[in-house]
């Protein structure tokens, strides 16, 4: 028995469909087995903490580092009594945490010339969002009051 033969362009056609599918496949493959990235692009963004009782803009530059992470470096304008940083930020479930020990971080009386109390801040945000927050932990507050800990709300913004 003869037999019968598709055409060549019904051939091609098949051919196609099947590399295509192939290649999706394997496109869908290497996403599910690789992690995500971080989504932060690198460069300077401006930090907005509302509410926080400080006098400071202070000017993120955000870098690449190894691994699932990004080098922050802070600095302050005016950078009096400003405590610039470098920190590591950790990627995790598509946010960020970094973790600062600021010696100015909690200021008290005159916001310029008061004095200021050591605080441990910690910076969450969401990668894609760059919307967020700062938890401010202090041994002991103003005027010798308890320790306690300080929540604001964050926004990065890209310069």
């Amino acid at each position: 028995m003869p037999t019968i033969r598709q055409p060549r362009s019904i051939r091609r056609g098949v051919l196609v469909a099947r590399a295509a599918v192939c290649l999706a496949a394997a496109m869908v493959a290497s996403i599910a087995a690789c992690p995500l990235a971080a989504a932060m692009p690198y460069g300077n963004y401006a930090l907005n903490i509302d509410g926080r009782y400080d006098f400071h803009d202070w000017i993120w530059a955000v870098m690449k580092c190894e691994g699932q992470c990004l080098m922050v470096s802070a600095r302050a304008e005016p950078n009096a009594k400003a405590y610039s940083y470098t920190g590591r930020a950790e990627f995790a479930d598509g946010r960020y945490t970094l973790t600062v020990d600021d010696p100015f971080g909690l200021r008290c009386d005159n916001v310029y010339y008061g004095p200021t109390i050591p605080t441990h801040d910690v910076y969450t945000w969401d990668a894609a969002t760059l919307v967020g927050s700062m938890s401010s932990a202090f041994d002991t507050g103003c005027d010798g009051t308890p320790a306690g800990v300080l929540d604001y709300p964050l926004m990065l913004s890209r310069l």
